[in-house]
């Protein structure tokens, strides 16, 4: 009898926990957004406290990303393998070392990561590379063409000044870099209400949706934003062709 009611019991809780998965897929969009939107708030905004990404390390080093973009992040990598990865914005440098780190794991591909100044102590990897100055420089835009003679694929990630005018520079500066069916990706388009601070004024999502206006050789990626929670709404641009 303890048997049939324990079985009875497991039975009830599955059909439940059925029940409750199936109402979850049938969530309207608009309701499924709201959800994902308040949870990325969630996420995004305990960092105030320092918690969630501005506590996230990668081998030690800071690394201020979600962790559903660095499994996106290795995702792409396997599938693109690139020759080379261009990386605006170099921070404590745990974004750079990660994505080297991948390339190691490959046997396939480098980094190259640049930022205004050296804030010194940056990780030292065999597959990175780093430079030092404007990322919309000419002095550093030359430095670029140099590094990818004889790479057959480049990818790109823009994560530098946040304001709509430097990222729609570097986006225009740099689109040309990217071969096809690889990736130019606009880190943070979720700032400027998109859904977090709401008071930061236009930035990257402003700035690429006025390059996707005007540039038809790219088009948004949707699904690597399929695990939910991503910094970079509408920011994975593939290259096409």
């Amino acid at each position: 009898m303890n048997n049939f009611l324990t079985s009875l019991v497991s039975m009830f809780k599955y059909k439940t926990k059925v029940a409750k998965d199936f109402a979850i897929m049938q969530l309207s969009p608009e309701v499924k957004q709201d959800i994902i939107n308040n949870f990325h708030k969630l996420y995004y905004d305990s960092s105030v406290f320092g918690g969630t990404w501005r506590s996230t390390s990668f081998l030690g080093i800071p690394i201020q990303k979600a962790p559903m973009e660095m499994y996106m992040y290795q995702e792409i990598l396997f599938d693109t393998k690139p020759d080379l990865i261009i990386e605006t914005g170099i921070a404590y440098g745990g974004g750079a070392l990660y994505l080297a780190s991948i390339c190691e794991l490959m046997n396939h591909g480098n980094v190259v990561s640049i930022d205004i100044s050296d804030t010194g102590n940056l990780p030292k990897h065999s597959r990175l590379k780093y430079l030092f100055g404007s990322s919309v420089s000419n002095e550093i835009l030359d430095q670029l063409k140099k590094e990818i003679i004889g790479k057959k694929r480049v990818m790109v990630i823009l994560d530098s000044d946040h304001s709509k005018k430097h990222v729609l520079e570097e986006l225009k500066l740099y689109c040309d870099f990217v071969t096809a069916g690889n990736y130019l990706i606009v880190e943070d388009t979720n700032v400027n209400g998109h859904p977090v601070q709401p008071d930061h004024g236009p930035g990257p999502m402003e700035a690429l949706e006025e390059f996707l206006a005007l540039n038809k050789d790219f088009e948004s990626d949707k699904s690597k934003e399929r695990l939910y929670l991503t910094f970079n709404p509408k920011g994975y641009l593939k290259r096409l062709g």
